[in-house]
């Protein structure tokens, strides 16, 4: 049960405490999470900014409608989309057999399933198969915290536009999506010490 344990103590953090910081090692199991979460294809069409610096995460607050949790959390987790084109598969079958050693013949008729596939879908619905990805990583990056007990709060309500100019990652041909502030909750926040709202497990799970 300590899975269960694990997950009724996560709550989406309202107050952070600042005056504690993640360690070097928390942050590293956060960045291999993200790395090792299960993406359609295996494609990984997504990244992740690790937000440390106390200025930047000072000025994500207006860009995040006022919302104080990304300057006073250890660290904001900014997850981002990157365009998959037929070069980007490329890329990806060039990395299986490197890693693998698997031979062409093998990896020819997926990779040709791929490449055509992505050859053929317009730009929008590449990106919000793109974003759809980008909420594995935060479940899974959610549901790892708690295991670590790492206090977080998931943010889609934030400008886009305005962090992706902050964080220079249109360059990178980068799109942000997702803000997952994570660190230690503040003694005082009233909302860690609520029961949590679900409905009735019977009403939401059926067995066939």
């Amino acid at each position: 049960m300590k899975s269960i344990d694990n997950l009724q103590w996560r709550y989406a953090t309202k107050k952070f405490d600042c005056q504690k910081t993640l360690t070097t090692d928390q942050i590293d199991t956060l960045v291999q999470a993200f790395n090792l979460t299960a993406t359609s294809y295996g494609l990984q069409p997504c990244r992740m900014i690790v937000v440390q610096n106390q200025e930047i995460k000072n000025a994500m607050v207006e860009k995040a409608f006022g919302q104080k949790q990304v300057a006073d959390c250890s660290a904001v987790l900014v997850l981002c989309t990157k365009h998959v084109d037929v070069e980007y598969v490329n890329e990806y079958f060039e990395l299986v057999k490197k890693i693998r050693s698997t031979p062409d013949e093998v990896l020819k008729p997926f990779k040709n399933q791929l490449t055509q596939s992505f050859s053929e879908k317009q730009k929008v619905e590449v990106e919000q198969w793109s974003k759809n990805q980008a909420y594995i990583a935060l479940g899974n990056l959610m549901t790892v915290c708690a295991q670590e007990r790492i206090d977080s709060c998931p943010m889609e309500g934030f400008l886009p536009e305005q962090i992706d100019e902050l964080l220079d990652l249109q360059k990178q041909g980068l799109k942000s999506v997702l803000l997952l502030p994570v660190g230690h909750r503040a003694k005082d926040d009233v909302f860690s010490k609520m029961e949590k709202v679900r409905r009735p497990q019977q009403e939401m799970v059926q067995y066939v």
